[in-house]
């Protein structure tokens, strides 16, 4: 017997959510619509949701040339994020097969020592990163950007206990037909793990996007090796210029933001429809 919710009780909770929602919703609106003010505006109204007068002032600077280097920021940004992203993916979900499937010597070790990788704190690593960087010397370039952030415990840990779900007679299967590990993998297995990949896609963007610290101890600081984060960062600390700027610096931290969210809501989709389909496939 079905039980219906009362009409004062529905009132109450889809009321109680909305508050809930406009705690969320409101500062992200009042960011949207500081970008669009004036300096003297944003600093005499900061919470007004009405622009008085409208001004593009923010966002000329931030995709125009100036004092301030937005495009390049964005680039490396970008730059990356993508590859990090896709390097991630491809190796995590190598490493995670391996320990789910590979039989070898060691092989309960190093799963252990994934763990207990895990449960160290970012913070711990930080002097261990520069010093490694600086020996192999690649401090301050691209290269020590990138090269620490490929690899991700956290996501070797989540691909390896999806490919333990996988039931290991479809793996059998394909290597009666003469497919070889890789090819299993890469065929038969991992578009199978697309929960799990949409997941890992999702995160290791987010890390690598707004990564901060890792940045900040690999380089010297310049402006020429700063992302939108720590970018962001200098301006807000009034390295990059005197005043307020309030419109420019919410503009900053709204273009940080549109990116993942763009990518969690494009892909949210996907992960409950594969979800299912790994529940089936399984």
């Amino acid at each position: 017997m079905t039980t219906r919710t009362s009409p004062l009780k529905q009132t109450l909770i889809y009321g109680a959510l909305t508050i809930f929602a406009l705690i969320f919703i409101v500062p992200f609106l009042i960011q949207i619509v500081t970008s669009v003010k004036t300096d003297p505006d944003a600093a005499s109204h900061p919470l007004s949701l009405v622009p008085n007068p409208l001004s593009l002032t923010a966002w000329k600077t931030i995709f125009g040339s100036g004092v301030v280097p937005f495009p390049t920021w964005i680039k490396n940004s970008v730059l990356i994020a993508v590859i990090v992203t896709l390097a991630r993916v491809f190796l995590d979900s190598l490493a995670g097969y391996a320990l789910a499937r590979l039989k070898f010597r060691g092989r309960g070790a190093v799963f252990g020592a994934l763990l207990a990788v895990m449960s160290v704190p970012g913070v711990a690593l930080l002097i261990p990163k520069f010093l490694m960087v600086n020996y192999l010397g690649i401090y301050d370039t691209y290269t020590a950007m990138i090269l620490p952030l490929v690899v991700d415990a956290a996501g070797v840990f989540i691909m390896k206990q999806f490919f333990d779900s996988v039931p290991i007679s479809i793996e059998e299967a394909a290597r009666m037909d003469g497919a070889s590990i890789f090819r299993t993998f890469w065929s038969v297995v991992l578009p199978m793990a697309r929960p799990a990949l949409i997941t890992l896609t999702i995160l290791s963007f987010q890390g690598s996007w707004n990564e901060f610290s890792h940045f900040i101890v690999v380089t010297k600081g310049t402006t020429d090796h700063m992302t939108l984060v720590t970018g962001l960062a200098s301006l807000t600390s009034g390295q990059l210029g005197a005043g307020t700027q309030f419109p420019l610096k919410l503009g900053a931290a709204l273009l940080t933001t549109i990116p993942v969210a763009v990518l969690f809501f494009s892909l949210q989709r996907y992960f409950i429809r594969g979800a299912n389909e790994g529940g089936v496939k399984g």
